[in-house]
């Protein structure tokens, strides 16, 4: 008999830090939540950025109840207490914890209120301006800068960083280094956690997978059928619209015809023959 699948606590992953790594995939649909928790991922992220995403952060939770969901804060918080506004929210609606790419200073005001934060270092795809899409980390000058931008995510009181496209000997150093989880996105499998998105997994995309990423899927060509299969079904509907062979006699409701010249002759009037 299956034991019920247990729900982890930041307390739980804490404990599991440098004994295995963890399985880790950034979700969209309740059906790829349901799924992934079906297959027995360890921990899954969600989007928390729009409106459309918060609302579906509980249809999320939902199709996923036993599994651990952080949400992706919003890049730009404006204010420390802004920043703890939307992370209450995400918390109220049924996430485990959130993560934020902010500043230090942003990530301490919500940890200050007990709030379970991950951070950012590595490459951060809103900061490419400084950067360029690149491995962060390669040069003594960036390793060292990493280290103590990790420490300085630490200090500030989070739980976690994801850790995005770092050298993979670099990454495994720096997770010996701190009692953070680090969260691989591309950095190896030296850290706490192995984390891909869905599309990468599903090959969900027309563009060309990212280095760091493996598809075990072609959902693209996927819905490429079932667009072509769309297309199809509605113009054979079209058709026998056009052509009179929709609806035929299976799909009507038909009154009996003696009740019907009952109307006809009580409101006037000839009944319009049934093809």
């Amino acid at each position: 008999m299956l034991r019920p699948r247990k729900k982890y606590t930041v307390y739980d992953l804490q404990q599991l830090k440098g004994k295995r790594c963890l399985t880790h995939i950034h979700i969209k649909s309740p059906e790829e939540a349901a799924a992934a928790e079906q297959a027995g991922v360890d921990l899954m992220s969600c989007s928390f950025d729009s409106p459309e995403a918060q609302a579906r952060l509980p249809l999320l939770v939902a199709a996923a109840p036993n599994s651990f969901l952080s949400c992706a804060t919003p890049h730009g918080l404006a204010s420390p207490e802004e920043a703890i506004r939307v992370a209450f929210r995400a918390l109220e609606l049924g996430a485990s914890s959130v993560y934020c790419s902010a500043s230090p200073f942003i990530i301490e005001a919500m940890a200050r209120e007990s709030v379970p934060v991950v951070g950012h270092l590595g490459l951060v795809p809103r900061h490419i301006t400084w950067t360029g899409y690149r491995a962060i980390g390669k040069s003594v000058e960036e390793a060292r800068e990493l280290h103590r931008r990790m420490k300085e995510l630490e200090s500030a009181g989070a739980y976690a960083a994801e850790l995005e496209v770092v050298p993979h000997n670099l990454a495994r150093w720096l997770s010996s280094q701190t009692k953070l989880l680090l969260m691989s996105l591309g950095s190896g499998s030296g850290c706490d956690t192995q984390f891909l998105f869905s599309d990468d997994i599903l090959g969900d995309y027309e563009e060309r997978p990212p280095r760091h990423a493996k598809a075990y899927r072609n959902f693209l060509a996927e819905h490429r059928r079932l667009q072509a299969e769309r297309l199809a079904a509605f113009r054979e509907y079209i058709a026998d619209v056009n052509e009179g062979r929709f609806p035929e006699r299976a799909h009507l409701v038909e009154m009996e015809a003696q009740l019907l010249e009952e109307v006809v002759k009580t409101v006037g009037g000839a009944p319009k023959p049934v093809a």
